[in-house]
């Protein structure tokens, strides 16, 4: 019995590669919009993050998120992903072995 492909896609702030479950879509959909994409299927073209904190950080983010989705990231795009940085923040202790 063979095993199962399972699709490997890079973090567009860190370049590290995992299973494509693993990580965080965001999409350019075909009208223009720039929105997450949790369940992986909406429709357009997509960039991948990866859960670390380090990766989440709006500065280094946002550029590479624009050349990525071959656009530019409106006032409501970039609200959307600072709420999903502050739910990924809260939702991982800070320093938890430190």
């Amino acid at each position: 019995m063979s095993k199962k492909h399972v699709p490997i896609r890079s973090c567009v702030v860190c370049r590290t590669r995992r299973p494509k479950h693993e990580l965080v879509r965001i999409v350019r959909r075909p009208d223009g919009r720039v929105e997450l994409d949790p369940e992986q299927k909406k429709p357009g073209r997509g960039a991948y993050l990866c859960p670390q904190p380090s990766c989440w950080k709006l500065k280094a983010v946002i550029p590479r998120l624009q050349r990525a989705l071959r656009t530019e990231l409106d006032a409501e795009a970039r609200a959307a992903l600072a709420a999903w940085t502050e739910r990924m923040q809260r939702a991982t202790p800070a320093d938890a072995g430190t």
